[in-house]
């Protein structure tokens, strides 16, 4: 599906209201260095610097629907330990309703800590109770679950009790009854407990077991993936492949394949969950389903380029679909329009360039100083003149483009990152507003000051002087044209 298509989707999502059932987890990540092996046993000795929590498991869900704009409300259970008290502190910074959340003692909340190294994952060691909840446990459950106000269900089973037959069963109803869309994300070999439900996502593994055969290849997959749907009343089956991308299943229809949308991948833990949490807030928002498993795959291979359980922000996907349509790397005017568009930006720690001007006639010097620019860092930001400072600076004939092209030939930039106009004439405002790590300008500019350049240099930034490439100017280009 094309970008501009997904793009236009994402920004008319509705924030709907998500129901979170299932396994929360603790997910506690060690970060060190592995530079030498053991001499007690042959494994690496990892030499422990920070530690970090997260929500994991059906807690990653619903962190991610938050993120995502929607409401999570959570349905499950923590132990009465300290573990318990501190994942409900991580739901509780997304803002998600945590009144659904049983604590129980005597069962210990599920943890799963993970010592890594260089972002790469050692050694796992979980502590959990997996066994089936009790019966008073698991009404209360679904009594909370039906006196709540919510539009999507979504089933995260990860296999440690709380998703029984009858939670199963009596959360689907209750979806059912309210039309609302239910979302499994399965755990069990067999489907049964999941019948009715709106879509079931298994990954290849998942679908072959439950299918009691190896299915190689998408035809096979479709094939048993349609038996699927019938035998257990399921409206679709959505087959999660990894890098081959997403292959969804329904009674009626062909196929849909769509391929993975990772530009980069570092770590697949959690990515299910992302893939989830979008493709419940699409379906919520009543989008159809190709353009919902689009965001979803989109969501996906974004969380991929990331180490760990982590979530993907909205603004986030945004900038994810919007890095081939040069259109959205425009910046609205004023500080709201830059902090939005720099939030992102940021989110990805990226060490931001600065640099500003008129850019009235692009040519190739700009092009080579703008290219210079972006290898100083992660992200290039442009301040453009608006024409009527550029009046002020040139005189009444100038701008020989208006704001709009102009900023719309940076913006096509591969090397641009992201437009700003200004009207002031000078750049100071802007650069407070985008606290830049380099700021850059002209080597014509070494005896002028830098605008700016105290307040960059007194946030540890620094200020660079490029060369400019000899020949070239709009000046010069403007005579030529006049001359002729």
């Amino acid at each position: 599906m094309r970008e501009r298509e997904l793009i236009a989707a994402l920004q008319q999502l509705g924030r709907p209201q998500v129901a979170v059932l299932g396994d929360f987890m603790l997910d506690r990540y060690v970060w060190g260095d592995a530079q030498r092996v053991s001499p007690e046993a042959p494994v690496p000795v990892v030499h422990a610097r920070t530690e970090e929590a997260r929500a994991g498991g059906a807690g990653n869900v619903a962190a991610n629907v938050c993120e995502l704009g929607g409401g999570a409300h959570c349905f499950g259970v923590l132990g009465a330990d300290a573990d318990g008290e501190a994942l409900l502190g991580l739901l509780g910074g997304v803002r998600a309703e945590l009144s659904g959340l049983l604590r129980l003692p005597g069962r210990p909340t599920t943890q799963k800590i993970r010592i890594m190294a260089r972002n790469q994952q050692m050694l796992r060691v979980d502590r959990e109770d997996a066994q089936p909840l009790p019966e008073s446990a698991a009404h209360e459950l679904l009594r909370r679950l039906r006196a709540a106000s919510w539009d999507v269900l979504v089933l995260s089973d990860y296999g440690k009790g709380v998703l029984g037959e009858a939670v199963c069963a009596g959360a689907i109803a209750e979806a059912r009854r309210r039309g609302a869309p239910s979302l499994v994300d399965p755990k069990q070999r067999d489907f049964r407990r999941y019948r009715g439900a709106t879509v079931v996502t298994p990954n290849r593994a998942e679908a072959e077991a439950a299918a009691g055969e190896p299915l190689p290849g998408l035809e096979a997959l479709a094939q048993a993936g349609e038996r699927l749907c019938a035998v257990h009343e399921l409206s679709a089956l959505l087959v999660t492949l990894g890098p081959g991308g997403m292959l969804l299943l329904r009674a009626g229809a062909a196929p849909l394949h769509v391929p993975t949308d990772a530009r980069a991948v570092f770590d697949v833990t959690g990515a299910g969950d992302t893939a989830l949490s979008m493709l419940a807030l699409a379906l919520g928002s009543a989008l159809d389903w190709e353009t919902s498993i689009g965001l979803a795959n989109a969501a996906a291979g974004l969380k991929v380029g990331k180490v760990g359980t982590a979530t993907v922000g909205r603004d986030e996907l945004l900038h994810h679909l919007s890095a081939e349509t040069p259109a959205h790397k425009i910046a609205g005017a004023g500080t709201d329009g830059v902090r939005a568009a720099l939030e992102v930006l940021r989110r990805e720690a990226r060490k931001l360039v600065f640099t500003n001007g008129v850019f009235d006639i692009l040519h190739a010097g700009h092009v080579r100083y703008l290219q210079e620019a972006r290898r100083l860092g992660d992200a290039l930001v442009v301040g453009v003149n608006d024409d009527d400072s550029v009046k002020r600076l040139k005189g009444d004939e100038r701008p020989f483009n208006p704001l709009q092209d102009r900023m719309e030939v940076l913006a096509a930039l591969e090397c641009v990152d992201l437009v700003v106009p200004f009207g002031e004439d000078t750049p100071e405002r802007l650069i407070r507003a985008v606290c830049p790590d380099v700021l850059v300008k002209g080597a014509d500019w070494k005896d002028k000051g830098v605008v700016g350049a105290e307040f960059v240099q007194a946030r540890g930034g620094e200020v660079r002087l490029i060369d400019l490439l000899p020949g070239r100017s709009t000046t010069a280009i403007a005579r030529k044209i006049r001359g002729r």
